[in-house]
């Protein structure tokens, strides 16, 4: 999935929004901004799954080694590191996706390091779906709502006329990708909220780590 699906999101959403005509995007065609979108997508979904089956899946298993001493924050530690080690190969797949079908990328790394942050972020959501969903089918549909939504509403598709938007994991990261491939910036406005969500989301993703194994948190 790693390698495959990354491509595959990232053509059709630009396939689709080829159908768009591009007088309405004015800093690039419809195309490439449906690849953007792609793009984001693929990677939040693969690092939010492998964060929503690594809770599901292995609840019991971390539940057997809390109680035989491993401390909870080692054990959670150890999956944000995984998701985050995901977040980075599935970034890599996803820009080099873009780059293959024809997107010029103004700002190669600022891209990147926007990518594994948008993977994180889901990493750290997958957790806390696996936690309140513990079931890999219904979890994963959820997470997949969860992203798709997300990426479309994120982008400049539609101007949705609400605040709530800006709650939206992806609203920051997708404007900060944008403006990287565009621009070759990441406006400075976008950062620190972009920032304070993963602090959230981490905290969040630990709390719900506790549950899902039903253990206190320790370090």
């Amino acid at each position: 999935m790693l390698v495959a699906l990354p491509p595959f999101v990232t053509y059709v959403y630009g396939a689709a929004m080829g159908a768009f005509p591009d007088v309405g995007f004015v800093d690039g065609s419809a195309s490439t901004y449906g690849r953007i979108g792609g793009a984001l997508f693929a990677t939040a979904f693969l690092t939010g799954l492998v964060g929503l089956f690594g809770t599901v899946s292995a609840a019991t298993a971390d539940r057997y080694l809390a109680f035989s001493g491993f401390s909870s924050g080692v054990l959670f530690g150890t999956r944000v590191l995984v998701t985050t080690g995901v977040a980075l190969v599935a970034a890599a797949v996803s820009l080099l996706s873009l780059l293959a079908f024809g997107t010029d990328v103004a700002a190669v790394a600022p891209a990147y390091l926007v990518l594994v942050l948008a993977g994180t972020l889901y990493g750290l959501l997958g957790v806390v779906v696996g936690a309140l969903v513990p079931r890999d089918l219904e979890g994963s549909l959820v997470l997949v709502f969860l992203a798709d939504a997300d990426s479309f509403l994120s982008g400049d598709v539609l101007s949705v006329d609400t605040d709530l938007v800006t709650l939206l994991p992806l609203h920051y990261p997708h404007a900060m990708f944008e403006s990287a491939v565009l621009d070759g910036t990441v406006g400075t406005g976008n950062v620190a909220p972009a920032l304070a969500y993963l602090a959230v989301l981490a905290v969040a993703a630990g709390v719900a780590y506790a549950a899902a194994t039903g253990r206190g948190w320790s370090l």
